[in-house]
């Protein structure tokens, strides 16, 4: 079985070789991983894997490989989770009956539909296609289905049709700590590059070395110069929140990267699309807000833009005014991002969707109009396209 899973990998694209299997199989002598498949996954991946591009190769070759040697059956049988078992009760519709909904015919529509269905309402309502409830067709409410509603008690978005959302929802600040899985995306910045020297610490000048040592009748002469650092300057737009939380793992590290490599580097907060105001601190959002305006005005047009985003949302979020789903926007988001692009023309959008998915999403096409065709995935590939379009 270990040497089917050997050629195996080797036939995926791994670049093992016979000395690292063996390395494996000499830790498995000496019992470092025993009676565990998850010790095994991580000894053989230490022992096998050198570059981290490679972990996904090998995750699906080990689950081709050992699928079903431990079945977690056991442990999970009686550990399903209430919830679970409520959210059973869902009402899931076929994609047939999906497009039988109609649109309630515009966000002015919705809202006042809404005020109306409050004033009439008088009891909690589940199911149906009217009142505000929990798992109908209603625009309004939560576990539910319809094409264009307001999102009310509901903890998570579920199929991210919401143009509203009535809930105060708090958000976690990026960690610039992360440090495991960021060493690719470290490459991959270092393209974006423009060097100066500054400050006091010092590193060899190896040429200016050579030459004063062959001056000096060949006895060492060390000669130091200030140390390089990258002169470039970012502004990095991070939208937080809602459809980005699955993505949260992998903007860590773009931002922990992002932050050791760039001197000259400042990130701010934004959820699904630009408007009047952004945030540093997302435990204060709601109370220390930065006025676009005066970010604009303070930074100038020699900072490089990179906005970080899954661009997804509803079409109102960017052309329409009151199109937020959390407040009411006085100008739509769309010219706000011009604003940002006029001042920096040098700016890219990156996006964690993966880009074969992106003209499933209505918004996504938009955007990526918007920013002149800018936007690329958050993959090793884009990130490299990405810095090569700033330079």
């Amino acid at each position: 079985m270990l040497i089917d899973f050997f050629l195996a990998l080797k036939h995926a694209g791994v670049p093992v070789t016979l000395v690292e299997f063996l390395t494996l199989l000499d830790a498995l002598a000496k019992e470092l991983a025993f009676a565990s498949a998850e010790e095994f996954y991580y000894l053989a991946r230490l022992c096998l894997v050198k570059n981290e591009a490679h972990f996904d190769k090998f995750d699906r070759v080990f689950m081709a490989c050992f699928a079903g040697v431990a079945d977690p059956v056991d442990e999970l049988q009686g550990q399903i989770p209430d919830d679970w078992l409520q959210k059973l009760a869902e009402l899931y519709l076929s994609e047939e009956e999906k497009r039988q909904i109609q649109s309630m015919g515009g966000l002015d529509k919705l809202l006042e539909t809404l005020k109306k269905r409050l004033e009439e309402q008088e009891e909690r309502h589940e199911g149906g296609n009217k009142w505000i409830g929990t798992g109908g067709r209603s625009p309004f409410g939560a576990y539910g289905y319809n094409p264009e509603g307001i999102r009310i008690g509901q903890d998570y978005s579920r199929h991210r049709r919401a143009v509203k959302v009535w809930e105060k929802r708090e958000f976690r600040d990026l960690d610039d700590s992360v440090e495991l899985g960021t060493r690719n995306f470290k490459m991959a910045l270092r393209r974006l590059r423009a060097f100066a020297r500054a400050g006091s610490k010092e590193e060899l000048d190896l040429p200016g070395t050579i030459r004063a040592t062959a001056s000096n009748a060949g006895f060492l002469d060390l000669k130091m110069v200030p140390e390089r650092h990258n002169a470039v300057k970012v502004l990095l737009f991070l939208d937080v929140g809602g459809s980005m939380d699955p993505h949260v793992e992998i903007c860590e590290q773009l931002f922990s990267a992002a932050r050791s490599e760039f001197k000259h580097l400042e990130h701010f907060y934004f959820h699904n699309f630009f408007y009047e105001q952004v945030w540093k601190n997302n435990n204060r959002r709601f109370d220390q807000k930065y006025p676009t305006l005066d970010l604009i005005r303070q930074f100038g047009p020699d900072y490089k833009v990179i906005i970080v985003g899954d661009a997804s949302m509803s079409p109102y979020e960017i052309h329409w005014r009151g199109g937020s789903v959390e407040h009411h926007n006085p100008e739509p988001g769309s010219l706000w991002l011009q604003r940002i692009l006029d001042q920096y023309p040098q700016a890219v959008w990156l996006n964690p969707v993966p880009q074969p998915e992106w003209h499933f999403t209505r918004s996504i096409p938009m955007v990526s109009q918007l920013m002149e065709e800018r936007m690329y995935p958050l993959t090793m590939e884009g990130l490299g396209e990405a810095m090569q379009a700033l330079n």
